[in-house]
């Protein structure tokens, strides 16, 4: 078996085990037994058992963007667009569990590759909702006096909303929440 197939089992059960019992309580020999093979032998493909949940919470984000980026790429206007992130990364986001707790939980927070992933994920997430916040502008869809600033609150009112809605609340009351939210941001607060 070659090395990346032998990494992908590993980092399959892994996945499995770390979304049950998170980081902290998984151990090299749970996983190890799970992918049947020795626990030196798991060591020849991963330093640790913080390097195995990197890769898994890396695999998970790469999967999270594919499927956000498919449904914007569905899309044809800037609102639907913006409506398609969000339902699509709320969906994922309460499926993989590891991404999420890596995005998440305060007790990840000493681990530098951790913050590493959460600074990079959110900016590229902020970089997401600006071209299409910028897409609104030059088709005359959107009035926006600061996109940069406008992206950050919004992706930063995602991330308050994320827990409460993926522990909290099913799929179909979250998607009625959503399509509320979007009527504010589209429409405001102010009466006209």
């Amino acid at each position: 078996m070659k090395t990346n197939e032998k990494k992908g089992i590993i980092t399959k059960v892994a996945q499995r085990i770390f979304s049950k019992y998170g980081l902290i309580k998984t151990t090299v020999d749970e996983i190890a037994k799970a992918a049947r093979m020795g626990k030196a032998s798991l060591y020849h493909y991963f330093k640790s058992k913080e390097d195995i949940f990197r890769e898994v919470v890396e695999k998970e984000n790469r999967f999270l963007k594919e499927k956000i980026n498919e449904a914007i790429n569905n899309e044809h206007t800037p609102q639907k667009k913006i409506r398609a992130y969000i339902m699509t990364r709320m969906k994922y986001l309460s499926e993989l569990a590891n991404i999420h707790s890596a995005l998440k939980d305060d007790y990840l927070d000493h681990y530098a590759f951790i913050e590493k992933i959460r600074e990079r994920t959110f900016q590229e997430e902020i970089a997401t909702i600006k071209a299409i916040l910028k897409e609104g502008v030059k088709n005359g869809i959107f009035s926006i006096r600061d996109i940069e600033l406008t992206s950050f609150a919004i992706i930063s009112a995602l991330k308050g909303l994320e827990y409460p809605w993926s522990v909290k609340t099913s799929l179909p009351e979250i998607e009625k929440n959503i399509d509320k939210l979007m009527e504010i941001l589209f429409n405001g607060i102010i009466k006209r």
